[in-house]
């Protein structure tokens, strides 16, 4: 069974997620040349492997003076895990995935030849570097899982691993990419560096849930009151948004009750909570964050 997204050669569609990988590649590539590898920081993942390597292999062949370099050994990684994943998980990788680290090799290894000293750093700072280059990777990687495609690496080792031992994917992914932040700590002999890389891979993390689901600015709430009709009026007239109305059963009094969910801007609970305030003191409010939302009024339902 393929798990591949079927894509229409030239689309509209194609060139779209097409060029968020390209843009994704670049924007990966350039938080790692000018801010994570002159840092020796090891973030997990392939390219954090071959940031060890680089560094160990400095002086050790005569045409790669400065060490391997990051993008090519990171390709050569890339290649055999992706050609496993394939015979062991099915086509779940397809042509986007490979796109996508191939590019973003050749942008790793592009920028730094590109640069006067490849291996400076563009701040000194390594906490400013952790934040930034975090920001960056994740950012590129958001807009790179946006094409649905996948990073490749060292998820895929992950995902090799959860099919046999059944544990939780997520799990094994923070585990597989811990091991690699503790080789750089047995390589280079600094408790720093897995210290500085974890922060880094956390801000990632972060980066990458805004980048694909949008810093959005609304709050879900469940209104639980007898005063219901009173403030259905205000949600639907005074603030123009929608909502829904649930029946509902208390626990301990076993009263019927009417719930309220809608979904207001953050401005808007402030003003729907003074005018709840000021009609029902006993009601019951829920506000939750809101990650994503899809549906008239919001951001569009893409088929």
């Amino acid at each position: 069974m393929s798990f591949i997204p079927k894509v229409k050669l030239f689309s509209k569609q194609w060139f779209f997620d097409y060029s968020l990988i390209l843009v994704g590649s670049f924007i990966l590539a350039t938080g790692f040349v000018f801010f994570i590898t002159p840092h020796r920081i090891v973030p997990g993942g392939v390219y954090g492997i071959a940031i060890v390597v680089h560094y160990l292999t400095q002086g050790v062949f005569s045409f790669w003076p400065d060490g391997i370099p990051i993008g090519l050994f990171g390709l050569i990684l890339n290649i055999p895990l992706t050609l496993a994943g394939i015979k062991i998980l099915g086509p779940r990788f397809g042509v986007k995935t490979i796109v996508g680290f191939v590019l973003t090799s050749g942008f790793i290894d592009g920028i730094t030849m590109l640069r006067p000293v490849g291996d400076a750093p563009l701040v000194n700072d390594i906490l400013l570097s952790c934040a930034f280059g975090g920001v960056l990777i994740g950012f590129g990687l958001g807009l790179i899982f946006k094409s649905r495609a996948t990073s490749g690496g060292s998820d895929i080792i992950a995902m090799i691993i959860a099919k046999y031992t059944r544990l939780p994917l997520g799990r094994l992914m923070i585990y597989v990419d811990s091991a690699i932040v503790l080789i750089g700590l047995v390589s280079f002999q600094d408790w720093a560096i897995p210290l500085y890389s974890w922060i880094v891979i956390y801000i990632t993390g972060r980066a990458i849930d805004m980048t694909i689901e949008g810093a959005d600015y609304n709050k879900a709430l469940f209104i639980i009151s007898d005063k219901y009709e009173d403030i259905r009026h205000k949600i639907i007239h005074d603030l123009e948004r929608g909502g829904t109305c649930l029946k509902g059963t208390g626990m301990f009094t076993h009263d019927q009750k009417q719930m309220i969910f809608t979904i207001v801007s953050r401005r808007e609970v402030a003003i729907l909570e003074e005018f709840i305030g000021s009609i029902d003191p006993e009601a019951f409010i829920t506000i939750m964050d809101t990650r994503e939302i899809l549906g008239e009024g919001f951001k569009p339902l893409k088929g």
